[in-house]
């Protein structure tokens, strides 16, 4: 009964998972929040309790000794760890596969925080604390990027100056991989159909959203780009902008490149639109009669069908279209408007398959529709361990 625990670091919090590779059953999970901030908070669930403390954290070194005390006090033993897995954001293009970290994979890891600044650093942090928490277990890197690294260059390239794209590593990387890896994968396993014959697409819709262009297994076309700003209308994220809109608010409204970063990533999309960046007020001021609201609900399920309708023409072709993470598992309504209009695509929903509220993987298209539409829920922990039992069996 292996485990591999999951650990996903960010630059002030340390989330985990452990993971029983025989049953693929969480065993226990946590967060420790407000790393070196006043405040600091854990949280261990294992045994159906949960543990809650305050505690001072001043490091991810720290971090991971708060950790490892609540498994020795709450459970459960950590005596058939055999790996630590680590979730990393970027992984450029040097990175295509889970991979076993060693000096160099850090080294590689903090020269691409120029690609990741808000992630890569924490994730380094975090995996030097659990090698000294856990020292001689095999520790692998899982990232975000890696399942985009099939896209055909035609996919990934800017049309910029090739040697300023070169120079400054400019290109689309994707994001989202490991959910829309998962998801595809699941898509396939229940359809209990190959998954190298299948032509897909998964909307990843949460408070990040993405689509992704899946040809038998492999992307081949996503949403998000150099960075995970680009594409779908996101929760405080705009999305696809015309790059002049930046230059000429520069121009014309004197905002400094700082002040253009936190308009388009922290004050845009559905906040920007509608004063909401949760789906759910959104949606909620939308009933009510709000005119922002209604807006922001119909140009976020706008982008998607825009998405939707590039990647029918990028596959060629359509067999299944997955819905997944928070507001795609969750939201029936934005589901529907998301795929309003399609039926000459092949793509025919079943509203009362659709208003169905379950945790389980389900089919939400009509028996007659071309295009089988689904929901399947993410899980990248799962995921992740998945990846990381891969490398260490072949050690």
């Amino acid at each position: 009964m292996p485990m591999i625990l999951v650990v996903n670091s960010g630059s002030s919090s340390l989330k985990y998972q452990l993971i029983d590779t025989d049953s693929e059953q969480t065993q226990a999970s946590g967060l420790i929040e407000r790393i070196g901030l006043p405040d600091g908070h854990a949280k261990h669930t294992a045994g159906g309790e949960t543990f809650e403390r305050d505690v001072d954290v001043a490091d991810h070194e720290a971090a991971s000794a708060v950790m490892r005390d609540a498994f020795g006090e709450h459970g459960p033993s950590l005596d058939a760890l055999a790996a630590v897995g680590h979730r990393v954001v970027h992984g450029g293009a040097r990175f295509f596969e889970p991979t076993l970290i060693d000096h160099l994979v850090k080294i590689n890891i903090s020269d691409l925080s120029e690609l990741a600044p808000l992630h890569n650093p924490g994730a380094v942090q975090g995996i030097e604390a659990t090698e000294k928490a856990f020292p001689g277990l095999p520790q692998v890197a899982v990232f975000d990027t890696a399942f985009h690294q099939t896209m055909p260059p035609e996919a990934y390239t800017y049309a910029i100056d090739t040697e300023v794209a070169q120079r400054y590593r400019v290109r689309r990387y994707g994001f989202h991989g490991t959910s829309h890896k998962y998801v595809s994968e699941q898509a396939a396993a229940f359809l209990d159909r190959p998954l190298a014959e299948l032509k897909q697409i998964v909307l990843h819709l949460g408070n990040g959203a993405s689509a992704c262009a899946i040809d038998g297994g492999k992307s081949v076309e996503t949403s998000m780009g150099m960075t995970p700003l680009a594409g779908l209308v996101m929760g405080t994220r705009s999305g696809d902008v015309d790059p002049s809109v930046l230059l000429h608010l520069a121009r014309r409204g004197h905002l400094d490149f700082r002040e253009l970063d936190d308009l388009l990533n922290r004050r845009s999309g559905l906040l920007g639109l509608s004063g909401h960046a949760d789906s759910r007020d959104m949606q909620q001021a939308a009933a009510e009669g709000d005119e922002r609201a209604e807006l922001a609900q119909r140009v976020y399920a706008h982008r998607i069908r825009f998405y939707i309708g590039a990647y029918l023409a990028v596959l060629g072709g359509l067999d299944v279209l997955s819905f997944t993470a928070g507001v795609g598992e969750n939201s029936a309504e934005l589901r529907a408007l998301s795929v309003a209009g399609l039926e000459r695509l092949g793509i025919e929903l079943d509203p009362a398959r659709n208003a169905v509220r379950s945790h389980e993987t389900r089919v939400i298209s009509t028996d007659a529709s071309p295009v089988t539409v689904l929901v399947v829920p993410t899980n990248e922990e799962l995921e992740i361990a998945r990846q990381t039992l891969s490398v260490i069996s072949g050690l």
